[in-house]
């Protein structure tokens, strides 16, 4: 990919969530946002609130659900905040998610996840990372399907948005051993294959689906402190202290880091463009997969982008949730 045939916007890594959405008009729009109980998710939720679309927080904990869609209400002035249950890792949860859901449906965020964990599994032998931060979300787009046609053939345009991370380039998506059954389990390793899925995941999602007016970006939101590094241990932290300190890595505030789910939601540069990974608000470019970069590299490796990789792992996604 050349420099010049990139995506580029008039926001960066200093914009803001309410940067991004200042003017902006999304009454009648319906926008589902995973994770949306803390972070960049509740971030995220309370930006689209704020341009007057119905937003529902798809969480686990529906009691913090509850608090968070109160405070958005009160804070935007927008009464159309709603909560349902969704557990990513469950599989049930997602399909009863699916069957509940009525009418059309014009964003989709998937924005939950969780980062570098000791190694657990479901019930149905996933490793934990790839069946929630992937495997879940791919059900839930897969199921909300026909909404997102509704919506595309009400609006002209229905978005997903995939929240990815520079953790991608840590690891492809290793078909031969994914859920961590016959190679020592590294969780900063299934933490970058899950988040390489996300990103392979819009790029399908477009080709399938781009006909019909949908389509997919994947978002890196940049180094943000949130709970998702609950499961950090010393040596990653110090890592990164590491980076910082010598100025090849900086944390963003939440509403940084929200900016670039936004700009891929709602920017008119990616209506009806999609398979992109966006980084600081803009297309990222692309690099070889051999390349090793530190810290705020604003690049995406190839195999993440790859439409071959992309094509195998939705077809190994859809036999997974089918048998399980």
């Amino acid at each position: 990919m050349s420099w010049t045939s990139l995506i580029s916007t008039a926001f960066d890594g200093t914009s803001t969530a309410d940067d991004v959405v200042a003017g902006l008009d999304l009454v009648g729009v319906r926008a589902v946002v995973t994770g949306a109980t803390s972070g960049l998710g509740r971030e995220t939720a309370r930006a689209l609130a704020s341009t007057g679309a119905e937003v529902i927080l798809a969480v686990r904990d529906t009691g913090a659900g509850a608090e968070v869609a109160n405070d958005i209400a009160v804070t935007t002035g927008n009464n159309a905040v709603h909560v349902a249950h969704l557990e990513l890792a469950d599989l049930a949860a997602v399909t009863r998610f699916v069957d509940d859901w009525a009418g059309p449906l014009h964003l989709l965020i998937n924005n939950a996840g969780i980062m570098a964990p000791a190694l657990a599994r479901t019930p149905s032998g996933w490793e934990l990372q790839f069946a929630t931060n992937h495997l879940g979300h791919f059900a839930l787009a897969v199921g909300l399907h026909d909404a997102l046609a509704t919506g595309a053939a009400e609006r002209g345009e229905a978005r997903i948005v995939a929240v990815t991370s520079g953790a991608h380039m840590y690891s492809p998506v290793v078909f031969d051993d994914i859920h961590f059954t016959r190679r020592a389990y590294d969780p900063q390793l299934a933490y970058g294959q899950s988040k390489t899925a996300n990103s392979l995941f819009a790029v399908e999602a477009t080709r399938r689906w781009a006909a019909e007016g949908i389509v997919a970006n994947a978002v890196n939101p940049g180094g943000v402190a949130t709970g998702l590094q609950r499961d950090f241990t010393q040596d990653m932290r110090d890592h990164l202290d590491r980076l910082e300190a010598a100025g090849v890595f900086a944390y963003k505030s939440v509403q940084q880091g929200a900016a670039t789910t936004l700009v891929a939601a709602t920017a008119p540069e990616f209506a009806r463009s999609g398979g992109h990974y966006l980084d600081d608000g803009n297309e990222a470019r692309t690099v070889p997969d051999h390349v090793e970069l530190l810290g705020n590299s604003h690049a995406v490796k190839q195999w993440a982008l790859d439409p071959d990789a992309a094509r195998k792992l939705w077809r190994v996604s859809l036999d997974l949730i089918r048998q399980r």
